[in-house]
């Protein structure tokens, strides 16, 4: 984003913008926080731009069995519920299961113990060789998914945890290339996630949701990964799954 571009999107002047950049000026704990937000800087990064100027960081990061964010957590398990039969679950920034439905933990039944084994990573249970990866019917394209995803999260937030989570996932053993499913479809809407079950092979398409407002650093990188079915064989499979 050129200087021009931030002080449009900041509602100041270029020259100011400049100043700050280039450490003419000093920018105050007010001005900090409206140019993180504009340029959608992560709450935890946010407090580290403030201790890097001088000020106290202002967001707090508690865990998850904070009271204060007992009425997150409710809006989470109730969010989860709701979108039985189908599966969801909300992981941390590490993803690390936080909670599921039980529509997805059906799915993720049959996977070696040690994977299930608190704290459980769902990219881990996804891809490992004793995970859902020899039951996923389209293992190199969901796998190449989930390594881009976790590769971009790697480079944009510079985590050690995630870019060593990244290198073990990529040393798993990829499937050769061959079959329909060697290439992302170009006409697809949604990169599918294809298992297969005793219920025949099913198809889902997925959606991350995150709070829009949050003040919390735990609440803001928590994200529900929730699961639709792509075509009706798969939704009238998980309609007819027992409770």
């Amino acid at each position: 984003m050129s200087q021009l571009d931030l002080a449009c999107e900041a509602d100041i002047s270029t020259r100011h913008v400049s100043f700050l950049e280039t450490g003419r000026s000093r920018p105050s704990r007010d001005m900090l926080l409206h140019l993180a937000e504009r340029l959608d800087v992560p709450l935890r990064e946010r407090n580290v731009l403030l201790v890097s100027a001088g000020f106290a960081p202002v967001f707090a990061e508690r865990p998850l069995d904070d009271p204060a964010l007992t009425p997150a957590r409710e809006a989470v398990d109730l969010v989860l519920a709701g979108h039985d039969p189908y599966p969801a679950l909300a992981v941390d920034r590490h993803w690390v299961l936080v909670a599921a439905n039980r529509a997805a933990t059906r799915l993720m039944s049959g996977i070696a113990p040690e994977l299930t084994t608190p704290p459980v990573n769902v990219i881990r249970v996804a891809l490992h060789p004793k995970g859902l990866a020899p039951r996923t019917a389209n293992l190199l394209e969901w796998r190449g998914h989930l390594l881009e995803r976790l590769r971009r999260q790697a480079e944009t937030t510079a985590d050690p945890v995630v870019a060593e989570l990244c290198t073990e996932i990529a040393a798993y053993p990829a499937p050769r290339p061959t079959g329909p499913h060697a290439a992302p479809n170009p006409n697809a809407v949604a990169i599918p996630f294809q298992l297969i079950t005793d219920a025949g092979t099913l198809s889902f398409i997925s959606t991350t949701t995150v709070f829009g407002t949050p003040v919390d650093i735990t609440l803001s990188e928590l994200a529900i990964e929730a699961f639709y079915p792509s075509n009706a064989e798969t939704a009238e499979a998980l309609r007819r799954a027992p409770a």
